[in-house]
């Protein structure tokens, strides 16, 4: 019997010091990435949060929305975000993701960047909430962007710059977190909109 949620081919790892990642060019969902990607957009119940930043509080340049099971209650960046139920297309995406992965979650953070204006700085998810050695499935739908990776103590090891193309997953676990901080810039180009799905595991 067919799983309608294989993924069309396995992951391929990423070659990285201290650290586990590995990509998978398409995940085949249950309709076209853009009818998705548009679906995402007019359906979320889109956020601009307030973070605090530098003592600061600012408005992130970008939109969000948190969704997950009852009790994934997750705090980041001096935001405190009580989810939303799943939607059947969530529910949908969550288990094409978990068949590719090997991995079940019970959330996920959506980023919507709607320009080239929009974007988010360099961090860890490393909340304790999220445990020590967290496994994190990145979903891409829509404008392909820079997704860019700095060792946190290393001053040899060089940046390591990946475009995430619509429809692909990244899939970061094991000390990922904990050696690495992560980025998608402005982009000096103009840019269609973008819309994140990072799947995660809140721990109680």
């Amino acid at each position: 019997m067919t799983d309608l949620f294989a993924p069309a081919a396995p992951l391929e790892p990423i070659p990285m010091p201290d650290a586990d990642l590995s990509y998978l060019g398409h995940l085949p969902l249950a309709e076209p990435d853009a009818q998705i990607l548009q679906r995402l957009i007019a359906e979320v119940p889109w956020r601009c949060e307030e973070i605090v930043m530098w003592g600061r509080r600012v408005l992130q340049p970008r939109l969000t929305a948190w969704y997950g099971d009852p009790g994934s209650r997750y705090a980041y960046s001096g935001i405190e975000l009580d989810p939303l139920p799943w939607t059947p297309l969530l529910g949908d995406i969550k288990a094409r993701v978990e068949g590719a992965v090997g991995s079940t979650f019970n959330s996920v953070l959506l980023n919507y960047y709607r320009d080239q204006h929009d974007s988010v700085g360099f961090h860890s998810d490393d909340e304790p909430e999220l445990g020590t050695r967290p496994v994190i499935a990145s979903l891409s739908l829509g404008e392909e962007r820079n997704f860019t990776l700095k060792h946190k103590r290393s001053k040899t090891t060089k940046p390591v710059h990946l475009r995430l193309a619509s429809g692909s997953l990244l899939l970061m676990k094991g000390d990922t977190q904990r050696c690495w901080r992560h980025a998608v810039p402005r982009e000096s180009r103009p840019c269609g909109p973008r819309v994140n799905l990072t799947f995660r595991t809140i721990r109680r």
